[in-house]
């Protein structure tokens, strides 16, 4: 298992420091990062959390999805790489 998470419908009102707090009771928080548009800099409504460890990240997953933070319910689990994108093709 990874340590990096993804964590997913955010409140477009929290903020990484929200994020970092609530994950924090389950071991170190190498990063936090909510993801923003580009054009207006407002929140995409999702985010990823770095955990210091496999065991963190797993005692994270199971203890904050479906936790509520600012109102929602958020989604918790392992971030997946994103797939290449194949700029050959046109």
């Amino acid at each position: 298992m990874g340590k990096k998470l993804y964590v997913g419908n955010l409140s477009y009102n929290t903020y990484e420091d929200n994020l970092r707090n609530l994950f924090q009771s389950f071991g170190t928080v190498v990063s936090a990062k909510i993801i923003t548009d580009r054009d207006s800099g407002s929140s995409k409504g999702f985010g990823f959390v770095e955990m210091g460890s496999d065991d963190e990240a797993r005692a994270a997953i199971s203890g904050a999805n479906g936790a509520d933070l600012d109102g929602r319910q958020i989604k918790v689990n392992e971030a997946m790489d994103k797939p290449r994108r194949d700029n050959d093709r046109y």
